[in-house]
């Protein structure tokens, strides 16, 4: 038997043609599936716990800087108030230690924003490895044999298993 690219074309054309007779047929046989990921992990329970976890991790770190940005304020209108009753070197004085606590709340604020991101980016991981497993949980226990999410134009309500997802996620939530 010669290789396909040696055959005459019109033989080409007939077995792609009878190798592809069959696909519509298969294809009415799929089950597929359409999830929401986005509006999935926005209702997750387990996403505003995590954001509950997140806050009151970080609330007494804002705290501080608010206090830091009050203290600062505070020290900016004494300065402005002040600034023609008071001597030079006081004045400098005064406005370098304004300078040193404006440069520790920016110091701060970077940290802050740092340590919130990558702890958020956790969370969310963690989140997206559950919602995966319970998006394949269901997919294996209702046979289906294709779920679909990102980059999909258009799905109907027919197959649109979001709100499946999220009761499933509120279930597990429920036994922790």
């Amino acid at each position: 038997m010669r290789p396909y690219w040696r055959l005459p074309l019109w033989m080409f054309v007939v077995a792609l043609l009878v190798g592809n007779a069959s696909v519509p047929a298969r294809a009415a046989e799929l089950k597929i599936g359409y999830v929401d990921a986005v509006k999935v992990l926005d209702q997750a329970p387990q996403g505003k716990a995590a954001l509950k976890r997140l806050e009151a991790e970080f609330a007494p770190r804002d705290k501080k800087l608010v206090q830091l940005r009050d203290k600062i304020k505070k020290l900016e209108d004494d300065l402005d108030k002040n600034t023609l009753t008071l001597k030079e070197s006081e004045r400098r004085n005064r406005e370098r230690d304004l300078l040193t606590y404006k440069r520790d709340l920016n110091r701060s604020t970077e940290e802050f924003r740092e340590d919130y991101n990558l702890r958020r980016n956790e969370e969310l991981a963690a989140l997206q490895k559950l919602v995966y497993r319970t998006i394949v949980e269901i997919a294996k226990q209702r046979h289906y044999d294709l779920i679909l999410h990102e980059g999909t134009v258009y799905a109907s309500n027919k197959i649109d298993i979001t709100d499946l997802v999220l009761k499933r996620l509120r279930q597990k939530m429920k036994q922790r």
